[in-house]
């Protein structure tokens, strides 16, 4: 796929670290499966990993923390 930012770059199967900030909480994602381009790095998210993302970062909210780190890689 050709990169939608850059138009100079394909994109190719890698991993992300992201950040997500919602109501003074933040929780970084590290290992987050994604469409990487090769020449400026910008990502895309597929919908499912999105709405992973989504869920795990509900989860963190509803325990009351600050910040959390998720490593993909790991968590179940």
């Amino acid at each position: 796929m050709e990169c939608g930012i850059c138009k100079n770059g394909k994109t190719k199967q890698g991993f992300v670290t992201f950040t997500l900030e919602r109501k003074n909480v933040i929780v970084v994602f590290k290992n987050v499966p994604a469409l990487v381009c090769e020449n400026c790095g910008d990502f895309y998210l597929t919908e499912e990993t999105t709405k992973l993302l989504l869920e795990k970062a509900s989860k963190t909210l509803e325990k009351g923390v600050e910040f959390e780190i998720i490593n993909l890689k790991y968590a179940a």
